[in-house]
C-alpha cells in the first residue's frame, strides 16, 4: 500500500485523555504518543498540563493549539489570582479555556478537560470539546485523532472521537459515586491502557495526576507495568523472542 508519510505535517496527539472525580477531589490521566500524520514524533510527551497549583488540564488534538491555549490561560489565571488575592477556582478555569476555544473556534483543532480541586466546590471535571462547549461531568473521556482533526466533523461527534464508545461503556460500568482516591486512579490506568491495546493513535506510557485538598501528586506507569489485554503480547527484549527463531550469531 503507497502510503506518503509527511514529516512536516503538524503534530498532532491522538490521544486518549480522561478525568475522574472521586470522593475527595480528582484522577486525571492520559497516554503519551505524539503523531505526524503516521509517523510517531514523540512516545513519552506529558498531555496533562499545569494551569494552577490546584488546577491541570489534559490536552488532545493539535499540540501546538492545545499548547497555546494552555500557555494563554495560565498568564490570564496568573492575573487573576494576583488580583484576587487568593487561588482561582477549577469553575473560573474551565470557563478560560472554553473562551478561548470558542472565540478561536475557526482556527483551533483542540479538546480538553479540566480537572482541579477547590475549596468551595471540590473536585471538579469539565469538559471543553472542540468548538468551545463546556459541560461539568462525573467522568471525561477524550479520544482525538488525526482523521476526526481533517474531516472537521459536527462537534457532537469530534469530542470525545473515534474508540470512545467501548471506553464510555467501560465507564458506564465501572464508575461509581463515592469512589477512594486509589480505586479512581486504579480505574483511569485501566481505561488508558484500554485505549491503548485498541487504538493504534493511543500508545506509550501513562501519566496520572491526583488533585485533592492535600495538593497534588503525579504518577508514572511505563508500559511494563500496564495489564495486558486480548491478543496483547508480554514484553520482549527482542523480537527474535517473539518469533521463537534464535540469536543470531555473534560475529
Amino acid at each position: 500500500m503507497d502510503q506518503k508519510m509527511d514529516f512536516n505535517a503538524p503534530h498532532s496527539m491522538g490521544t486518549t485523555i480522561i478525568g475522574v472525580t472521586y470522593n475527595g477531589g480528582v484522577v486525571l490521566g492520559a497516554d503519551s504518543r505524539t503523531s505526524t500524520g503516521v509517523y510517531v514524533a514523540n512516545r513519552a510527551s506529558d498531555k496533562i498540563t499545569q494551569l494552577t497549583d490546584n488546577v491541570y488540564v489534559c490536552r488532545s488534538g493539535s499540540a501546538a493549539d492545545s499548547q497555546v491555549v494552555s500557555d494563554y490561560v495560565r498568564y490570564f489565571l496568573h492575573q487573576h489570582t494576583i488580583q484576587l488575592g487568593q487561588p482561582a477556582t477549577v469553575k473560573v478555569a474551565a470557563n478560560l479555556v472554553r473562551l478561548l476555544s470558542y472565540n478561536n473556534k475557526n482556527f483551533l483543532e483542540t479538546g480538553l478537560i479540566v480537572g482541579g480541586w477547590d475549596k468551595y466546590e471540590g473536585g471538579q471535571i469539565y469538559g471543553v470539546p472542540l468548538g468551545g462547549t463546556i459541560v461539568q461531568q462525573p467522568f471525561a473521556i477524550g479520544e482525538m485523532e488525526d482523521e476526526i482533526l481533517k474531516n472537521h466533523c459536527s462537534i457532537e461527534h469530534c469530542f470525545p472521537g473515534s474508540g470512545s464508545s467501548y471506553l464510555y461503556g467501560f465507564f458506564d460500568q465501572a464508575w461509581k459515586e463515592g469512589m477512594t482516591k486509589d480505586e479512581a486512579e486504579d480505574l483511569v490506568k485501566k481505561a488508558v491502557s484500554l485505549a491503548i491495546a485498541r487504538d493504534g493513535a493511543s500508545g506509550g506510557v501513562v501519566r496520572t495526576v491526583i488533585i485533592n485538598s492535600e495538593g497534588v501528586t503525579r504518577n508514572f506507569y511505563p508500559g511494563d507495568q500496564l495489564p495486558l489485554w486480548h491478543e496483547e503480547l508480554e514484553p520482549q527484549n527482542s523480537l527474535l523472542d517473539i518469533l521463537g527463531a534464535p540469536e543470531p550469531m555473534n560475529i
